[in-house]
């Protein structure tokens, strides 16, 4: 949800007609076809025994990407037209917003007019389109996607959260991590009391940015209760009394929150800040861009436990079988190890890769270099060796987030 590391590089009605109407709007919608039109919505769901395994022709798919996932797979979008133009001619992307994702599919299914194939969507969008019933129940169709099999148990986990409508693509145990500069912070954190204790001491040094906006604030909101041992992690609304304690006594010592985490990491590039919340792919990915030095270091508190993230594909309502034929081939080819391989890009969603046995040295080279050079040595020791917890479901995050703006955000204000 919200924000990520991509945000440096760069989401039936028909009443009765007469006859003739129905006619004529029959034949609008051929003509608008033949045009290049959005094909009109199909008449219900497609049975998985109906769904050929090639498209009678290859087929145009439509992508849109609400979750910046197209930097990870968009390489993976490619080398399948280059390698299945039988099924696929070609796959035009274009890019939204989350919060905007749910009215505009619902508002294209109602018309019966689709432009949107597949959707590149987070938790938020993913739970959105699932709330208002937008999805395919891609679980309807497990017999084409045997990759899915393949995930490792984090990625499982995580597509359990998907609840069949989604096809979790990549997935990494985010955080929260804090980064610091080590000249300014000589002896980081180890415990909440040490952070609550060097905050005070160097008061405004210390940011992160408002969840809801923010992959490292929302990590670090769902990660606290692990740390301060909260009597239910997965309740903000009962179980976080030690969480939002804590979180008002570092917000008066801590700098402004930051709208966005681009804006965090600025900050720390220009030395406004000494440490700020991360994740695993907002520590590489702005050094790898030379937008924070390649001096800077992390550490993590007593009781550590990582918060994953995923991203999914998710399919609109009324896809034809066709379509839905070329989609399925598509994301059972994505989830090939050596496509997934793909995933690792310049570190922003690291480790990335959803399915087992995919090592870095399977990654492009360009990856393999970035990584190699601003990667941190101890990654791998800590996502061995912590408890990988998911993400709040998407309820909850909204419920989280908003007591962070009202008992939170605005003392700060």
């Amino acid at each position: 949800m919200g924000d990520s590391a991509i945000g440096y590089r760069t989401a039936r009605r028909r009443g009765r007609m007469g006859a003739g109407l129905v006619a004529a709007v029959a034949a609008a919608a051929l003509a608008a076809t033949a045009c290049g039109a959005p094909a009109p919505k199909s008449n219900g769901p497609v049975s998985a025994g109906d769904v050929p395994d090639k498209p009678s022709k290859a087929v145009t798919l439509n992508i849109l990407d609400v979750a910046g996932n197209l930097q990870l797979t968009q390489g993976m979008l490619d080398n399948f037209v280059k390698q299945h133009g039988d099924i696929v001619s070609k796959i035009t992307t274009s890019t939204g917003k989350a919060p905007d994702l749910a009215g505009k599919v619902k508002a294209q299914e109602d018309a019966g007019r689709l432009d949107i194939d597949v959707v590149l969507t987070g938790t938020d969008g993913l739970s959105a389109g699932i709330a208002q019933n937008l999805w395919t129940k891609m679980t309807d169709y497990s017999s084409h996607l045997s990759n899915m099999n393949n995930y490792t148990d984090p990625a499982q986990k995580m597509q359990e959260l998907a609840e069949g409508y989604g096809v979790e693509l990549v997935e990494y145990p985010s955080g929260p991590l804090l980064e610091y500069n080590p000249t300014k912070v000589t002896t980081p954190p180890t415990t909440t009391d040490e952070l609550l204790a060097w905050c005070k001491a160097h008061p405004g040094r210390f940011q992160y940015a408002v969840p809801k906006n923010s992959g490292p604030g929302r990590t670090l909101l769902m990660g606290l209760p692990y740390i301060l041992g909260d009597s239910d992690p997965k309740n903000p609304d009962t179980g976080w009394d030690k969480t939002w304690a804590y979180l008002k006594e570092l917000g008066q010592c801590s700098a402004p929150y930051e709208s966005g985490t681009a804006n965090t990491m600025t900050n720390i590039g220009k030395g406004t800040v000494d440490m700020i919340a991360s994740t695993t792919g907002w520590d590489i990915n702005p050094r790898v861009l030379g937008t924070v030095p390649n001096t800077t270091k992390i550490t993590t508190l007593k009781g550590f436990h990582w918060v994953t993230d995923a991203q999914y594909a998710v399919v609109p309502k009324g896809i034809d079988k066709d379509k839905l034929s070329a989609i399925l081939n598509l994301l059972q080819f994505m989830l090939t190890p050596e496509q997934q391989a793909i995933s690792y890009d310049k570190g922003y969603f690291y480790p990335g890769p959803a399915v087992k046995d995919v090592t870095l040295s399977m990654a492009p080279q360009s990856s393999q270099d970035a990584i190699n050079k601003y990667g941190r040595p101890e990654y791998d020791a800590l996502i061995a060796n912590n408890p990988q917890e998911t993400s709040l479901p998407a309820d909850k995050q909204v419920a989280a987030f908003a007591k962070w703006d009202t008992e939170i955000g605005a003392a700060k204000k």
